[in-house]
């Protein structure tokens, strides 16, 4: 039986602005709940914005019997493809056969099970390869000569993120960037947090009757420092390292390679002009905020690529590392590859009914988000009441109302009578924000119209749609999660977008407060 209702501020306050917390504030709120999201930093400034940038089933959890996890996650490929066609697109992934390591039947038995498990409709299936003869062996050393090429997606993960957020703002959510839950507590059946705000450090407090945990790598710091728990151990913080490259191959397929070692890497077209190659495996220990790449992770990630690709990549080839700290459940998996994947829900009512419930998320995939948000909701309608039915399986995130083969025609659209502009830039604005770029280019006809130019083919007129829209408040917001412009700015570009972005950001707090006085 549901306890009546307490007087509160929200009902569901969320702690996390990564995927799983953005997606959960999305279908909450969607169904009638009253929500309030906290992120101490910037949307997908952790783990969300760091991946290898796929929307895939996982074929290699296959070795693990995830059987469960690669058949929800390979049925979300499509859905979310449809949801999001601007910043999902699918991907052909070409699976050289090395001699040696997994014999063929069990790559091809692996990708039987792949293509069959998930309900596919639209993404073709597996077919061989004969490297010698297709565009796909031409990077590839000459001992090479049978592949096997299946499908997957890609995704921009952080502007995932971005518009999960976005949608939950529009439904009614609260947002709230760059805000620390520095404390929480059960108070007469509710739970009373203060937040901060990072940029001037002023307090509030907040009630709500419901608590989510979705702080991913910080999960259990949460618990321990905000909650005061003292039996916080739940999540293993596995690194996972990627390094970026000038294009190493022409086509538009990406490619998975297997090492001696056991493990993968995928090699990926990336922004046009560059291959992402990645990721690696290790236990991190530290604070997340604090994770980079490591020399020997690039050159761990170069040397295995070099093992398949005709010409070697040294370590002066690499333009760009990033890496991310990844908190999987800890199931006691001797090897950091070797844990588990899958999201683990744990509900905590202070062991009494009337006690205000927390929910804990541990581990998660970026494919399987919106699953994980469906299995959230039903443990806060189990916990509070109320809620309205599923929804999010076919309802477009923003910017993504056109059919799912239709980008091209959408660039066509928003470039007519804007030749003058310069070249790729609608084709770009088109994949980042899908039918919104009309609001953006609304009026432009010219690069005058697009305002002050910072280099890369960024403009004031985005970056002000960024601020405004998306929550952007520094140059790293906008240029390595709600864009990958970055790596086209120069040092001084970039500090000129900064301080353009700080005089803005400054003037709209004034004149707020001044309205506010």
């Amino acid at each position: 039986m549901n306890e009546p209702r307490k007087r509160s501020d929200f009902d569901i306050l969320i702690v996390g602005g990564g995927i799983n917390g953005c997606g959960i504030a999305r279908d909450a709120v969607g169904r009638g709940y009253s929500v309030c999201l906290a992120e101490m930093n910037d949307l997908a400034s952790g783990t969300s914005s760091w991946s290898t940038k796929l929307v895939h089933g996982g074929l290699r959890y296959l070795e693990h019997y995830e059987f469960r996890l690669v058949r929800e996650a390979l049925s979300e490929r499509e859905l979310l493809w449809a949801n999001a066609p601007h910043i999902i697109r699918p991907l052909r992934f070409v699976l050289p056969h090395q001699k040696g390591l997994r014999p063929r039947w069990m790559l091809r038995l692996g990708l039987f099970l792949y293509d069959h498990l998930g309900g596919r409709k639209l993404l073709p299936g597996t077919r061989t390869l004969d490297l010698r003869h297709d565009s796909a062996g031409a990077p590839l050393k000459d001992g090479f000569s049978t592949a096997f090429e299946y499908s997957d997606c890609w995704v921009d993960d952080a502007r995932l993120v971005v518009l999960n957020a976005r949608d939950a703002h529009a439904r009614g959510a609260q947002i709230n960037t760059r805000t620390k839950v520095v404390s929480a507590e059960r108070v007469d059946g509710l739970w009373r947090a203060t937040l901060q705000d990072t940029q001037d450090n002023s307090m509030r407090e907040v009630s709500a009757r419901l608590l989510v945990n979705a702080a991913g790598p910080w999960v259990d710091r949460l618990l321990e420092g905000a909650l005061k728990r003292n039996d916080a151990h739940n999540v293993r913080l596995v690194q996972g390292s990627h390094i970026v490259v000038r294009k190493l191959f022409e086509h538009d397929r990406a490619y998975i390679f297997q090492n001696a070692d056991g493990r993968i890497i995928f090699a990926i077209p990336y922004e046009q002009d560059f291959t992402l190659i990645g990721t690696t495996d290790r236990d991190y220990d530290g604070d997340p905020a604090d994770v980079a790449a490591t020399e020997e992770e690039i050159v761990y990630l170069a040397d295995a690529a070099s093992e398949y690709f005709r010409q070697p990549i040294p370590r002066s080839d690499v333009v760009w590392t990033y890496s991310g700290v990844r908190p999987l459940f800890d199931d006691g998996a001797s090897k950091a590859q070797e844990a588990t994947r899958d999201y683990v829900l744990r509900l905590d009512n202070g062991g009494k009914g009337s006690e205000a419930p927390l929910i804990n998320i541990f581990g998660g995939k970026i494919t399987t988000y919106r699953r994980l948000a469906l299995s959230v909701m039903e443990q806060i309608e189990d916990a509070i009441g109320g809620g309205g039915p599923a929804w999010t399986a076919k309802a477009a995130l923003p910017g993504g109302d056109f059919p799912t083969e239709g980008l091209a025609e959408l660039t066509r659209s928003l470039a007519k009578g804007r030749e003058a502009l310069p070249a790729g830039l609608v084709e770009r604005l088109a994949r980042n924000y899908g039918t919104q770029a009309h609001a953006i280019l609304e009026g432009v006809a010219t690069p005058e119209d697009l305002g002050e130019h910072f280099g890369g083919g960024l403009f004031a007129r985005e970056v002000t749609h960024m601020m405004d829209h998306e929550w952007a408040r520094e140059a790293e917001d906008v240029l390595w999660r709600r864009s990958k412009l970055g790596l086209r700015l120069s040092e001084g570009e970039v500090a000129k977008l900064g301080h353009w972005m700080k005089e803005r950001y400054s003037g709209k707090r004034s004149a707020r407060d001044a309205r506010q006085a």
